[in-house]
């Protein structure tokens, strides 16, 4: 997982697997950390709770839980992350369109994606592009200075020293009676 710091996932019989990003949490703190699990913990306590599966909803339930939370531990949970040097650095593989979208706002025809996979007819917008632009996706050299991110040398270790990942995740939190 490169473009999100945690999820979870609904399981039959009412589990609940919360996973967390080892590469963009490895340089956060514990309280970011924490902020993170947090914030996937009141996902799974709705799905128990009132068999809200929806992942994406950020609704009133899920903010009267953040809000709750963040006021009794002056935490900061928040609705989205704000790792945006983490995932781009991630996004090594680069591919852009050679027809009339190279020239339009806001991407200039790239696409940036942590895995080396060209853009094709599985993305939800390629009927969108192939019938608006019909240019074809050409790789580019990888670069991690596209639009100027930092690179990850350059984002400082903070109390992660400790910590040992399988893959991507730093740790299964498994959840359910």
């Amino acid at each position: 997982m490169t473009l999100c710091a945690g999820k979870c996932t609904y399981e039959p019989g009412g589990r609940c697997v919360v996973s967390l990003s080892e590469p963009l949490l490895k340089y956060r703190t514990v309280k970011e950390l924490r902020e993170t699990i947090l914030h996937e913990l009141i996902h799974a306590y709705l799905f128990i709770t009132l068999n809200n599966r929806d992942r994406t909803s950020h609704g009133p339930e899920f903010r009267y839980h953040m809000n709750r939370i963040n006021a009794l531990t002056g935490l900061n949970i928040t609705i989205y992350h704000n790792f945006n040097e983490e995932v781009n650095y991630y996004r090594r593989y680069v591919w852009r369109c050679n027809g009339v979208c190279r020239n339009k706002h806001p991407h200039y025809g790239f696409i940036r994606r942590s895995v080396n996979r060209e853009p094709n007819k599985n993305d939800f917008w390629w009927a969108h592009h192939k019938n608006t632009c019909g240019g074809k996706f050409v790789k580019q050299e990888s670069n991690n200075d596209f639009n100027g991110s930092a690179s990850i040398e350059n984002i400082s270790i903070k109390n992660y020293s400790d910590l040992e990942s399988k893959d991507d995740v730093l740790e299964v939190i498994e959840i359910g009676d």
